[in-house]
């Protein structure tokens, strides 16, 4: 016997109730992913005024179509971060507070895009002077994808730090999907960062990254073991990189008491589970992995086996 629609619908509706899953209207609301995602992308547009656009706007109306697109992304934000505020409260508001609390960290977060702008202007100059294969600033911001990811990353972290639930998630988890670099919205990322080439790169949630940091594709940020799952919430877990460090590809930096020293460079295929002091040259030697002194004194003797 032919299985019917009404069958079919039963046995999911069935699956529904017994495994949950579900966003529903009778219940608390969750932030829309597809609403989200195009706030993003409206934001890279006030970021980036005529790159993320499909037509260009005329000097003279730019203030216009600005104002307009940020009344727009007010609106549909603050609903969103409204939403998000009931699903995980601060604490405990009515109503009319979580609705004066979402206004209120809507108005905030817009307020730092100008901030946002000029850490990304570091970060643009960083990938031009660090490719010799960039024709100029602009093909920066409109080829690259590790513009529009950082950009994001820089977006959602705002939102991280004023504990909107759900919602940087969303956003760097749709930059990630689009370019294929994994940005946690909660890592700390100084000025002039650039990630070159950048696919497969992934930087874990309790990463600090100094200023003047390059990375490479397939680069890892990494937590040493997530084994003791929720209970490590809110710990270290991921490596701190000091200023002026270079890491090229593939190498990964595992756990959040490891501290690679300003002025280092960490070779390629690199596995480093400890911390290596300023100055210092990682590499990799069959099973061993080596750090040189770059001034060129002797070892520093933190010779190790992986």
């Amino acid at each position: 016997m032919q299985v019917t629609v009404t069958q079919l619908t039963d046995q999911l509706v069935a699956s529904y109730a017994k495994h949950g899953g579900i966003n529903h209207l009778d219940g608390k609301n969750l932030p829309s992913k597809r609403t989200i995602c195009a706030i993003t992308t409206d934001l890279l547009r006030l970021l980036f005024p005529g790159f993320f656009d499909e037509k260009l706007v005329h000097s003279s109306e730019i203030k216009v179509e600005t104002a307009t697109l940020m009344d727009s992304v007010l609106e549909h934000l603050e609903d969103e971060i409204y939403k998000s505020l009931e699903y995980h409260p601060p604490e405990k508001l009515t109503k009319k507070d979580l609705r004066t609390t979402a206004h209120s960290a809507t108005l905030d977060f817009l307020g730092k895009l100008p901030h946002i702008r000029e850490l990304l202007q570091t970060d643009i100059e960083a990938a031009y002077k660090g490719d010799p294969a960039a024709l100029s600033r602009e093909e920066v911001i409109v080829a690259y994808p590790f513009v529009e990811t950082i950009a994001v990353q820089r977006l959602a972290h705002e939102l991280y730090h004023k504990n909107i639930a759900l919602i940087p998630r969303v956003m760097t988890e749709w930059a990630h999907s689009r370019t294929g670099i994994d940005l946690h919205p909660g890592a700390r990322i100084g000025s002039h960062f650039f990630i070159d080439h950048g696919t497969g790169t992934v930087i874990g949630e309790t990463s600090e990254i100094g200023n003047h940091v390059k990375l490479y594709q397939g680069v890892g940020l990494v937590a040493r073991s997530l084994s003791g799952g929720q209970q490590l919430h809110g710990q270290k877990r991921h490596p701190t990189i000091e200023d002026h460090v270079t890491i090229y590809a593939n190498a990964t930096i595992v756990g959040g008491e490891t501290v690679i020293g300003a002025g280092s460079t960490i070779g390629a295929n690199v596995f480093l589970m400890q911390s290596v002091p300023p100055n210092s040259l990682v590499l990799q030697e069959e099973v061993n992995v080596k750090v040189i002194n770059k001034s060129g004194r002797a070892s520093t003797g933190l010779d190790f086996q992986i």
